[in-house]
Formats: C-alpha cells, structure tokens, sequence
C-alpha cells in the first residue's frame, strides 16, 4: 500500500470517530448554507479536523474542502467532510468521508468512508479498488436491457433521465456516494448526476476507474470539475451518454 494510500485510510479513521458519535446525537446541530444545503457540526468538525491532521503531518500539501473552500496548490487533498448531509442530518445511514489525493491535477489516491453503513472503499492508481479489503469489480453487462441504473433527484427534471430508467432492466435511486460505488463493486451497472462538485467526484473518479469502469461527466469528459458524473462499467458509458444528451 502507498504511503499516500495509507494516510489517507488514517484521516477516515480520525473522520469516523468524529463524524459516527454525531449521527442521530438528540443535540446534533444543522444550520442552511447560503446554497440553500444544509450543514451540520459534524461537517464543520470532520473537515477541521482533517485539515488540522494535513498541515501537521503533510505540511507542504494544501487542501480542497466543501466547508472551508481551496488552498490552491499541485499537490492538494479534496475533502468531503459528509457527503449525503441530508440523510445524515434525518438519521438515515446513507452518508460517507469521501477522502482524495491530486497530484498535478491527476487523482492518485482515494477512500470514502461509510461507518453508519459499515463499509469503506478505497483505490490507489495500478493497485486496484476494495471494499473493506476485498477487491472490486464492475459488472460486464453489455445491454442497457439487462442493466440496473441509478439515477439522482438532479436529474429528475430532464426526460431523458426518465427514458433512461424505463429502458434498463431495473432503475433505482441510490443516494449520494452509493451508488457510483455500486457500479465500482458491480451491483449497478451505470449512474449518473446531473449536479456534482468536485468534492463529490474526486474519490469517486479513482475507485471506478481502478475497479475498471469509467467515470466521466454528462459531456464525456474524464474530469471531476464538469458539475456532473456519469459512472458505468464501461460496456454501457457510450450508451448511456448519448441517451442522456440526444
């Protein structure tokens, strides 16, 4: 395992004994941000934290996060202190760390982190993707018609998110995080959002690809700064980008 690999699993340990405590906690507190999305202590505290650890133990490393925004830099670690706060925040387990490390604008390195859930993924460039130890793959389903989609609230309002549900075998919004990584361990065969930060795509990008998918945004672009991702097991992307953008 990388040293950078390593760390990072170490920074969703220290995450997991903040975030784990808060959930469902009778005094957990939730305030709305100026987008409208809600924010919790345990958000603030996680990435606190986490940057705190970061400029102690990595000094010349910055660090990109949803709560406390970018420092800039070649060598930067993107932060998602809980992704799915909304199912955090309503004691719904379905909520992660998601943990990434960019090197000169590449993805080296990723874990997301889901203790509610009892589960955490990682991957590291030519190592590989695991969950909980044991390494995944994405499915080899070639059909949309004997495919299981996932697809999110974002999406909704576009037809052709819909057509693409009516067309696969089965369709089922998974939240968040979950369901790029169940194309990663191949119990869904593609997803995709329509709204996506950085902070969300980075450690998904990683664990896809090094379980041997493809993650790219709406436009087909292997980026995590498009504003949308769209996981697959490969078989399945070209199809289901031209179903989403004919």
């Amino acid at each position: 395992m990388s040293a950078d690999l390593d760390f990072a699993l170490a920074l969703a340990d220290e995450a997991d004994a903040l975030s784990l405590p808060r959930f469902r906690a009778v005094d957990l507190r939730v305030e709305t941000k100026p987008d409208l999305t809600p924010v919790t202590d345990a958000d603030r505290a996680v990435e606190r934290a986490l940057r705190e650890r970061i400029a102690r133990e990595r000094p010349s490393d910055t660090v990109l996060g949803e709560e406390e925004g970018d420092e800039g830099g070649d060598v930067r670690w993107i932060v998602d202190p809980i992704d799915g706060t909304k199912n955090f925040s309503r004691g719904i387990p379905v909520w992660a760390t998601l943990i990434a490390l960019e090197r000169d604008g590449v993805i080296v390195c990723g874990v997301a982190s889901a203790p509610a859930l009892g589960h955490r993924w990682w991957a590291a460039r030519g190592e590989g993707a695991y969950r909980d130890g044991e390494r995944v793959e994405v499915s080899k389903i070639a059909r949309l018609e004997e495919a299981t989609v996932s697809f999110s609230r974002s999406g909704l309002d576009d037809p052709r998110t819909i057509a693409l549900a009516l067309a696969a075998w089965h369709a089922q919004p998974f939240s968040d995080f979950w369901a790029h990584l169940l194309v990663a361990e191949g119990g869904v065969d593609a997803a995709a959002e329509h709204v996506m930060s950085i902070w969300d795509n980075a450690v998904l990008q990683v664990i896809v690809e090094e379980a041997g998918g493809r993650f790219t945004d709406l436009a087909g672009n292997a980026r995590i700064d498009g504003g949308s991702a769209v996981s697959t097991n490969g078989l399945l992307h070209d199809d289901v980008l031209a179903r989403l953008t004919a």
